[in-house]
């Protein structure tokens, strides 16, 4: 859009008579035509810019390239965890969680709770496509394939065989959904693919930032992550709040009490997904310091444990999906 706006704007507008320029005498063709040849001159110009991608007299790309965001990712993540180093303590709230049955439909849970690492941590986390180790309800992943990359947005169709618990009952249930996750807002929204025992199975996962030191900055109270940074001198931890709102809607809604023991069973593995996500948290928020995290390296007897922070940087995940998809090439996957 931008580019047609700068062609538009060198167009010279000449009467033109059998397809040549209007002219008194020939002398003054070549006057008419220098316009012409420089309108032409600055479009070649421009494109070789473009397709440079940088700025005359810089060295700056007009568009940031994937690897050079996602390296200011782990630069703003690094600094944050730098607080938790310096200060670890924290003590995990009972999540909220809500239950509402909207007609048609099983139920709608709205889960709300904190947790004590930065949005990027815990944004991690979920995408990660090895946190089968971490959520004890994934009994198996079936099936994934990355069906759009944009840097900081990806779109994963996912099929995986999740385990319910309620009382003296257990079993196991295949989810198939798409998967759109956003790294900019922090959101993970997901949505049923091909229909089976789930009509309707949607929701979305967003986090974020929490200023757990605020009270540094009285009397102003910050409103942004900037200005929280600002005030705090980059020493104020940053925490998540982390909201999940899903729907669940059967193929066919049973009568009660049938009905009630489903609605357990859904809000029973939510509460364990809760449990596990804030568990890894704690885990992470352990091993931040260098004597922790020593120790705790040494007594998993596993010098790369998947639970050490660099597992959850953004470039590491990423190969992660990248090997994947090479393994579901080679059809190994």
């Amino acid at each position: 859009m931008e580019r047609n706006k700068a062609n538009s704007s060198f167009d010279t507008h000449v009467p033109k008579i059998n397809g040549g320029p209007l002219t008194l005498n020939p002398a003054l063709d070549f006057l008419v035509q220098v316009p012409q040849k420089l309108q032409n001159s600055l479009k070649i110009h421009f494109k070789h810019l473009l397709k440079k991608g940088h700025i005359p007299g810089t060295q700056k790309p007009l568009v940031l390239s994937e690897e050079q965001q996602c390296m200011g990712c782990e630069v703003n993540l690094d600094k944050q965890l730098q607080a938790w180093k310096n200060n670890s303590n924290w003590f995990d709230e009972p999540a909220e969680i809500k239950v509402n049955v909207p007609k048609g439909s099983l139920c709608n849970l709205k889960v709300r709770f904190k947790a004590g690492l930065p949005p990027d941590a815990i944004y991690n986390i979920v995408v990660d496509p090895e946190n089968k180790r971490v959520f004890k309800n994934i009994k198996e992943v079936i099936s994934r394939r990355v069906v759009l990359d944009e840097g900081f947005r990806q779109v994963v169709e996912l099929e995986q065989a999740a385990i319910w618990k309620f009382l003296w009952w257990s079993g196991t249930i295949s989810v198939h959904v798409y998967v759109d996750q956003n790294r900019k807002d922090h959101t993970v929204s997901f949505k049923q693919g091909r229909s089976g025992f789930m009509k309707k199975f949607e929701g979305c996962w967003k986090v974020e930032p929490l200023f757990i030191d605020e009270q540094i900055c009285l009397p102003h109270k910050p409103k942004t992550l900037v200005e929280y940074e600002a005030c705090t001198r980059g020493n104020g931890r940053v925490g998540s709040i982390v909201t999940l709102d899903q729907l669940i809607q059967p193929a066919v809604v049973p009568p009660p009490p049938i009905s009630w023991y489903l609605r357990g069973i859904t809000t029973r593995t939510t509460e364990m997904l809760i449990t596990d996500l804030l568990a890894e948290v704690g885990r992470l928020r352990r091993a931040a310091t260098d004597a922790e995290k020593k120790q705790y390296l040494e007594a998993s007897g596993d010098s790369s444990s998947s639970s050490d922070l660099a597992a959850y940087t953004v470039n590491n995940i990423k190969e992660r999906w990248r090997e994947r998809r090479n393994r579901g090439r080679r059809g190994t996957q």
